[in-house]
């Protein structure tokens, strides 16, 4: 593996870590009412998405199961949406996608 790629590999477990840490009390009314969880999620996904999107190409061929183009595209919502963030989805997003996520960047990782 290239060493650019672990590097942004790492970028994503922190920021996984980082919102399992902001929502482990939160249910999604608390998180509708908080604009600084909402925040702080937002920011934590984008982070995700800008390191996926400098992840090499050869390297998201090799782990076609991770949908890098998806998670990329996120992060320009997020980034280009401002006031029409879906927050559904970025609650959907925080509790259960980025634990797949972090499951198969763990794997990849320990290879």
């Amino acid at each position: 593996m290239i060493k650019d790629n672990q590097v942004y590999l790492k970028h994503i477990l922190d920021a996984i870590n980082h919102i399992k840490e902001f929502i482990k009390n939160l249910d999604f009314k608390g998180f509708l009412n908080s604009h600084l969880y909402q925040s702080a999620v937002i920011r934590e996904l984008e982070v995700i998405g800008e390191a996926t999107k400098n992840l090499t190409e050869d390297f998201c061929k090799e782990y076609p199961s991770i949908s890098w183009k998806d998670i990329a595209g996120m992060r320009d919502k997020l980034i280009h949406g401002y006031m029409g963030v879906n927050l559904e989805d970025v609650w959907k997003t925080a509790k259960e996608d980025i634990i797949d996520l972090e499951n198969q960047i763990t794997k990849i990782i320990k290879k």
